[in-house]
């Protein structure tokens, strides 16, 4: 019969862990500072190559729709690069902007030469988004 007050602890401490643990994964991506789109970087997004970029739409284990982003990047410059952001731009059928979200598509180093996989998730799409490929702008680099 002692056990039960136990238990009840127990389980407020896993949700008050779960909660924190929660918190500041949510901090993580809330609080990161958007890479800047220097000149330097701006010029040399020409040297980066989107290619296979494809727009699907799955069904996830709670039987949500979710619409991925798929594709490569190419680094065709000579200079090595850490990290790349890209911005993902929604619209509806009138052309108006219904979203635009700031994702990174390489986080461990694009090589000169290499090309590299991405996938972008979304489940929380606008009703009124048009169901056709975003517009996708680089919109940060880093150099390495």
């Amino acid at each position: 019969m002692a056990s039960k007050p136990l238990y009840y602890v127990i389980a407020i401490l896993a949700l008050l862990g779960a909660g924190v643990w929660g918190y500041t994964q949510y901090l993580d991506r809330h609080n990161q500072t958007d890479l800047p789109l220097t000149p330097e970087a701006k010029l040399y997004t020409r040297n980066l190559q989107l290619s296979e970029v494809e727009l699907k739409a799955k069904e996830n284990y709670f039987q949500q729709a979710v619409v991925e982003i798929d594709g490569k990047i190419a680094n065709t410059g000579p200079r090595p690069l850490e990290t790349v952001e890209i911005y993902c731009v929604f619209r509806d059928p009138y052309g108006q902007l219904v979203l635009r979200r700031r994702l990174s598509i390489v986080n461990s180093g694009l090589k000169p030469g290499e090309t590299k996989s991405f996938r972008l998730p979304f489940d929380d799409l606008p009703q009124s988004w048009n169901q056709s490929m975003p517009q996708l702008v680089i919109a940060g680099v880093k150099f390495s």
